[in-house]
């Protein structure tokens, strides 16, 4: 029967190819999609931790985590809430480094916990018009103390490097407060978020409750879970892949039920022949659906080749490319190959259907 597969496949090349490829661009979106949301994941993680904190407090209602816009001068009431040992502002800045766009440009406060935290590994502390940058990023970038590093429309110059066990930071630059808010065009009086260090014997999601009340405006994170279901990009991702997957088994389906019931209609002849000599039913319906599913498996194939390179372009695309790398997983490439499989068997369900109640002699008479 595997022979009788492929022949009838290589038989209608261009009709095979067509659907294949109709598949394919649907599976090469979900692979793609679920790239960028398992690296929004990881990215909310990092971004709700930086310098060690065990929660953040962002703007409410922001688009994403980095757009995020708080008044510095609640930072007095927040230190004095009884739930918190310490907080401290932080300015982001992304695709602020030419050099490297991802890189991430954190602003803090000289005396804050995120900068005291922070392990020298050559230089020294940050001054005005000075950064120190994180290892992983100077090792990248060649960079050593003394060096110096354009960001935005102005250059800095490297003071030292550090390393702080977070990707997001040893891969990124820190700066003084002031002129972090200056690149990213903030007033003094505002940053992107409060790091948040929790007094002893109070949970996180005591805290959250605690601060939600205190603070109406801004949103307490403290667990990547929360992050992404808090940012609109991270929650219009989620949907996109939901109505990418409808799509797809739709029209999917739809493509190889066409195709199937064409090649059921113009091999009518030969079916009904095959059922002459000792087929049954289940026999020509196991054909068919072995002919879908080849079909299908091929443009999942070639939908995952397309997906991981599309991967690569999407966060560009989103305007999400300055702070987040797609991560692909083998449970997403699952997911894809699942939904290609499925979109073989539920397009084949129809033309079996016609098969196993094709009279044979009704068939062989018809011209």
């Amino acid at each position: 029967m595997l022979g009788l597969i492929a022949s009838n496949l290589r038989r209608r090349t261009a009709r095979t190819a067509l659907t294949a490829a109709g598949i394919s661009v649907g599976v090469a979106a979900i692979v793609a999609l679920l790239a960028l949301s398992a690296g929004l994941n990881q990215t909310a993680g990092q971004l709700v931790h930086l310098g060690r904190a065990d929660l953040g407090l962002f703007q409410r209602e922001a688009a994403d985590l980095t757009s995020s816009v708080v008044p510095l001068s609640l930072l007095p009431r927040l230190r004095a809430q009884p739930e918190i040992r310490d907080a401290t502002p932080i300015q982001l800045v992304v695709g602020a480094v030419p050099s490297s766009p991802g890189a991430i440009v954190l602003g803090v406060a000289p005396g804050g916990f995120v900068a005291r935290l922070l392990v020298l590994t050559a230089g020294r502390p940050a001054s005005p018009g000075q950064v120190v940058v994180g290892d992983l990023l100077a090792q990248q970038l060649h960079l050593r103390p003394g060096a110096t590093l354009r960001i935005s429309h102005r250059s800095f110059t490297v003071s030292g490097m550090f390393h702080s066990g977070i990707a997001q930071e040893d891969t990124g630059v820190v700066a003084l407060l002031a002129d972090a808010q200056a690149l990213a065009g903030r007033t003094a009086d505002e940053v992107t978020t409060f790091a948040v260090r929790l007094s002893p014997q109070t949970s996180a999601s005591q805290a959250s409750r605690e601060l939600s009340k205190a603070f109406p405006d801004l949103l307490a994170i403290s667990e990547p879970s929360e992050a992404v279901r808090a940012g609109a990009n991270n929650q219009l991702i989620a949907h996109a892949v939901l109505l990418i997957v409808v799509l797809a088994l739709i029209i999917g389906a739809l493509a190889v039920a066409n195709t199937m019931l064409a090649a059921v209609l113009e091999r009518r002849r030969e079916l009904a022949l095959l059922s002459t000599i000792g087929w049954s039913a289940n026999q020509l319906g196991a054909l068919v659906l072995g002919e879908a599913v080849a079909v299908s498996v091929l443009g999942t194939a070639a939908g995952l080749l397309l997906g991981v390179a599309a991967s690569k372009l999407l966060p560009g695309a989103l305007g999400l490319g300055a702070f987040i790398s797609p991560v692909l997983t083998l449970w997403g490439f699952g997911r894809a190959v699942l939904i290609g499989i499925t979109i073989g068997v539920a397009g084949a369900v129809y033309p079996i259907w016609r098969v196993t109640r094709m009279g044979s002699a009704t068939a062989l008479a018809q011209p």
